[in-house]
């Protein structure tokens, strides 16, 4: 099935839940005389997490820490702050929600590239089939990890996710790895020959050329110049690499896998015709959770990710407003019925995720298909 063929639910009391939350946000930016883009706040938090990359990779290159175990610690430090910088500024920017400024977004957007993974894929991936159709099998890659992790109950399930729960953590942190070397050419292909390139008005070859590229720059920049520049010896190199990628992979993985392979999240699979239960808004609600809302750290560190369910309903709204906005999408989705699901910590989304995981591996307390 193609995405054109989906069609949300125009059930009417849905769609005045839909009507009415988007006015009281847009209310809430309007009364208080403020933009939905960054502010002072966001630019400071850009400049923090930008210069501290900059600094860890000049001390790696430059030499300014030569002892082997504080060249691995500073890989895996580079390891933790791409994943700040993708959180917050790579995440706002390619959803257009940094910038009014369609330019700067495009500019703070190509930092994914820089990062490991290809803008123009991620933007297809992550926007288009995530953001449309969370949870629903066969459309978002997100829960579509190949045969080794069922995240879904749509998925085959195979003798050895019985023991996924076990070993899923350490495959989050090969995420990134896969992204530098095979994933983006093989999505890339799927994307092309799926009409998705084509709907974004993107040509494969333009694309393929302009993903070489950014691949050639990446491997340059991030192991060819440390391995020449950098005193530390070259296996010391390689190591603190995929010591930076595992980190990165890691936090990826956990921080955005706690939104929605949970517990109480639904995955919604269509009728015969194409038709899903609820309209796209419900849909949000149904699929998404929080944690974590009171830890401000935390919501600094992964770009407001902790608020999924904001973020997935206004996506083009940057998240430095997410904490405000949260406290009116609550109150309107109990005032219509319609589940808010938040848990109040980290630690928590981990432990019902890794419950969500054994689930799903044996089969056992199925979680709900809507």
């Amino acid at each position: 099935m193609n995405i054109q063929d989906i069609r949300f639910s125009r059930d009417k009391g849905q769609r005045e839940f839909a009507m009415a939350l988007r006015k009281r946000v847009n209310d809430y930016f309007q009364e208080n005389n403020i933009s939905k883009y960054a502010n002072a706040a966001m630019v400071t938090k850009t400049v923090v997490l930008v210069g501290t990359y900059a600094l860890l990779y000049g001390a790696i290159v430059g030499g300014f820490v030569t002892n082997a175990w504080l060249v691995l610690l500073a890989w895996t430090a580079l390891g933790i702050v791409t994943a700040g910088i993708g959180f917050s500024v790579m995440h706002d920017a390619n959803h257009g929600a940094y910038s009014r400024n369609k330019y700067v977004n495009g500019v703070l957007g190509w930092v994914i590239n820089l990062i490991g993974g290809f803008a123009p894929n991620w933007k297809i991936q992550h926007n288009t089939l995530h953001h449309s159709f969370t949870n629903v099998h066969g459309m978002d890659e997100d829960i579509d990890a190949g045969k080794l992790l069922r995240f879904s109950p749509e998925q085959e399930r195979l003798w050895f996710h019985k023991f996924q729960h076990l070993y899923a953590w350490f495959l989050y942190s090969l995420m990134t790895h896969m992204w530098i070397t095979t994933k983006d050419f093989k999505q890339l292909v799927r994307y092309h020959r799926s009409g998705l390139l084509e709907q974004h008005d993107m040509s494969f070859p333009k694309v393929f050329a302009e993903l070489i590229f950014v691949k050639v720059v990446y491997y340059i920049y991030l192991l060819v110049i440390p391995l020449v520049f950098s005193p530390a010896s070259w296996w010391i190199t390689v190591i603190g690499f995929a010591i930076m990628h595992f980190a990165l992979g890691f936090l990826l993985g956990c921080v955005f896998q706690t939104a929605h392979v949970m517990e109480a999240a639904v995955f919604p699979t269509t009728d015969e015709e194409g038709n899903l239960g609820h309209n796209w808004a419900v849909h949000q609600l149904m699929t998404t959770t929080n944690y974590a809302p009171n830890n401000r750290i935390l919501s600094w560190f992964v770009g407001g990710l902790n608020y999924q369910v904001e973020h997935h309903l206004f996506p083009n709204v940057c998240h430095i407003h997410y904490r405000r906005i949260s406290k009116i999408v609550q109150e309107t989705a109990q005032e219509y019925n319609f589940p808010y699901h938040t848990l109040p910590s980290f630690r928590s989304a981990l432990r019902i995720h890794w419950n969500m995981l054994r689930s799903l591996g044996t089969g056992q307390s199925m979680p709900q298909i809507a």
